[in-house]
């Protein structure tokens, strides 16, 4: 009976010694995913940190593992207000793409994700009041090229991008979704952006008559100049034909043969002109020049 006893005994001590060593064992291994650092704190100092996947090792009981993503993470700003350099207040929109570069120093200044996204939110903030402070807001809402404010956007990353390192943090990427206007002068900005586009559009309108009323001062003097030179040309021929009407008149009477010979052919044309209807009664004076040549042939 006793030795049965003791190899009892034996069994639970060997089997009480299997799972402290099982104990010991497994915390003394950790392991660490593609996509984390892992940080081994001992007594709330960093000894050492690792970014290599697979098992490692550690003291057992004494060292703590704070693990970190090493993957980009999208954080969503809260809209915030901004005045611009004209005291308008704007209302804008964004979001940051960072990541951890450094554990270590991640973990000594900030320590949590959640304390990096506050500090992330007040960092961005006060870049965005840097960057809007200088800009009016005729340089933010505008008809322009959406792609000409993109230097807003690079300004107010590079100045994330240099507090950021500070913390161990790098930023990739800071994005404005949206500027939008407070609701008590956004109306005061449309009317004004309605007048401007008005005073465009009179001033095309302006531009276009003053244009069309030349064209028209051009073409108005190109036709009188046509018409003047027409009249002149008429007039020029009408007096050639009335002085070789008058040459051909003083060279019919220039003796009484020729004179009466002409008035007898008018006088037989007047005579042709008259019997040409169907009328063939024709009523002569006798003392007419055509009277006398029918009744004295």
């Amino acid at each position: 009976m006793a030795e049965a006893k003791k190899k009892r005994t034996g069994l639970i001590v060997l089997l009480i010694a299997v799972i402290a060593a099982v104990i010991v064992l497994s915390s003394c291994l950790y392991t660490v995913a593609e996509n984390e650092y892992a940080c081994v704190v001992r007594f709330s100092k960093i000894v050492s940190t690792t970014s290599t996947a697979g098992l490692h090792f550690k003291l057992p009981f004494v060292d703590e593992i704070r693990v970190f993503p090493k993957m980009a993470m999208l954080y969503d700003i809260p809209p915030s207000e901004a005045l611009t350099a004209d005291q308008k207040n704007m209302t804008v929109d964004m979001y940051v793409l960072w990541r951890i570069d450094d554990p270590l120093q991640f973990y000594r200044s900030i320590g949590t994700i959640s304390e990096a996204e506050l500090r992330l939110n007040a960092m961005t903030y006060n870049s965005l009041k840097n960057v809007m402070g200088t800009l009016y807001q005729s340089d933010i809402i505008n008809m322009e090229d959406g792609s000409e404010r993109n230097n807003i956007y690079q300004n107010i990353a590079k100045n994330v991008t240099e507090i950021g390192r500070n913390y161990g943090i790098g930023v990739i990427d800071v994005k404005v979704k949206r500027i939008d206007l407070p609701e008590d002068n956004e109306q005061a900005v449309y009317s004004r952006m309605i007048s401007d586009r008005n005073q465009i559009a009179e001033k095309y309108r302006a531009d276009g008559d003053y244009e069309a009323q030349l064209i028209t001062n051009d073409t108005d003097k190109q036709v009188n100049i046509t018409v003047s030179n027409a009249r002149a040309e008429a007039a020029k021929i009408e007096a050639e034909g009335e002085a070789e009407y008058m040459r051909m008149l003083a060279e019919a009477y220039d003796t009484d043969d020729k004179k009466e010979f002409y008035e007898f052919q008018l006088a037989l044309e007047a005579l042709k002109a008259t019997l040409s209807g169907d009328e063939k009664t024709v009523i002569l004076d006798a003392d007419s020049a055509l009277g006398k040549a029918l009744m004295n042939p």
